[in-house]
């Protein structure tokens, strides 16, 4: 199995749900029989969702330095390495099998390509315990804020920027992450309750609580709440792959 996954309209769109469903269970049996072939067909299934977690984690700093498609290229190749282990570790959830090897692969570029600002990059993030509280905040910090062109608004907004990540670690960390994976990530309550390691009830009702503190924390920015959200979403709408747009190996 040498050749990478590739991302075609035959795959279906991410998220539609059933179909991801229905196709991933088919694909998942053929893993299981030895067929390894499958397993990048997987990757290609879920390729549209494992990007919007480089986009979302890419550090601010390497963010247009680095492609998401490039890291998602080394972390196939770490699940080629571990096929082994995709019986036992991807039994509940062949998706976050594969979120945790590229959050993995996330973590190391981290680590390469900013030397002594990211010697904890090892504790940046853990299987067990996910991304640090730190990288959350910077990262939805750095989506979050208004764009600007001008080098005094620049200014203006490294100091924003540094007044609402503080904000942000005022929050609680589970609602904090919480919002990270189901806004950003896009991930489904099911998914985030495995994450956070809690019942989906108390996932669905922290996400609500963590809404109404974010919209708190938001109020004091210029656009708010509405505006940060809107802006977040009509950015990722500019920039991320569509299901069937091609993505290389």
């Amino acid at each position: 199995m040498t050749a990478g996954p590739q991302n075609s309209s035959n795959s279906g769109p991410a998220d539609s749900g059933g179909f991801e469903t229905v196709r991933a269970n088919e694909l998942i049996n053929r893993v299981v029989q030895g067929d390894h072939a499958a397993l990048a067909d997987l990757f290609s299934l879920y390729r549209p969702r494992l990007w919007r977690l480089v986009a979302f984690r890419l550090h601010p700093q390497l963010q247009g330095r680095i492609d998401a498609d490039d890291v998602l290229q080394d972390a196939w190749l770490r699940a080629i390495d571990r096929i082994e282990s995709f019986l036992r570790d991807a039994a509940t959830s062949p998706f976050l099998w594969f979120r945790t090897i590229v959050s993995q692969t996330l973590v190391d570029l981290h680590r390469f390509h900013m030397g002594a600002q990211k010697r904890s990059a090892a504790r940046e993030f853990s299987i067990n315990r996910g991304w640090s509280n730190e990288s959350t905040s910077s990262s939805m910090s750095f989506h979050l804020q208004q764009p600007t062109k001008s080098p005094s608004s620049t200014l203006g907004r490294a100091e924003q920027a540094r007044q609402l990540e503080t904000a942000l670690q005022g929050m609680n960390e589970n609602d904090r992450e919480v919002l990270a994976l189901r806004h950003f990530e896009e991930l489904s309550n099911s998914e985030t309750a495995r994450v956070l390691n809690m019942t989906e009830q108390a996932a669905s009702a922290r996400y609500i609580r963590a809404l109404a503190r974010l919209k708190q924390v938001l109020e004091v920015f210029p656009g708010g709440f509405e505006g940060a959200f809107s802006l977040h979403a009509s950015a990722r709408g500019r920039s991320e792959p569509s299901p069937g747009q091609a993505l290389g190996p």
